[in-house]
């Protein structure tokens, strides 16, 4: 049989077959092959189930804010009940009203970054955490205190030319011009020139 012929005899036992279904065709559901239950895979990790937070529904939570600063001067503040929407420009206003750091010298630093006065507590602090830990970086250290909190005690001790031999001076000193310098280096050395050239003076 050639080819030519066996493409006629197909075609004709295709033409006397209907080209598609009639209207109202209906097939009998027991004419199915059986098939078996189909059972989803397992996931290759569980998922994790949602951590319950004490905020009741339409309150926010609240978050506490800790500023500290080991430089000259030290802080250590703790501010409570802050909400989230509370902004860094606010927060350094209360931090100014308890240390007498004019809000114009002080800069705060989350995670060793400054922050800009615009942020607010939400955009730093993470999903459950209920407190901000803050550093105070002071422009031109305990020189920028205007005025003394009303709470605060006079400080009492050594005047003038004592000061000068004390170590806690040269210490203030040397953080002082650490936080100017930025160089722990320089800044050591520095410290260490002004200190012999006012031992050579006396």
């Amino acid at each position: 049989m050639t080819e030519v012929s066996f493409a006629r005899s197909f075609l004709a036992a295709l033409d006397s077959r209907p080209v598609k279904l009639s209207p109202d065709h209906v097939e009998d559901p027991k004419t199915y092959a059986a098939r078996g239950a189909y059972i989803l895979p397992k996931m290759p990790k569980p998922m994790s189930k949602r951590k319950a937070t004490s905020v009741a529904p339409g309150q926010e939570r609240s978050l506490t804010v800790l500023v500290k600063s080991l430089r000259n001067p030290p802080l250590d503040i703790k501010l409570t009940s802050q909400t989230p929407n509370t902004s860094i420009l606010e927060i350094k206003t209360s931090v100014s009203k308890d240390s007498g750091i004019p809000v114009d010298k002080m800069k705060l630093l989350h995670k060793k970054k400054p922050i800009p006065d615009s942020k607010v507590l939400k955009d730093l602090a993470g999903e459950g955490e209920t407190s901000v830990e803050f550093s105070v970086m002071v422009m031109g250290g305990a020189a920028a205190i205007k005025n003394t909190p009303a709470n605060a005690e006079v400080a009492q001790g050594e005047s003038g030319g004592e000061v000068l031999q004390t170590k806690e001076f040269w210490d203030d000193l040397k953080g002082f011009l650490l936080q100017r310098i930025r160089d722990e280096k320089t800044a050591g050395e520095l410290a260490d020139t002004f200190h012999a050239a006012w031992k050579a003076r006396t």
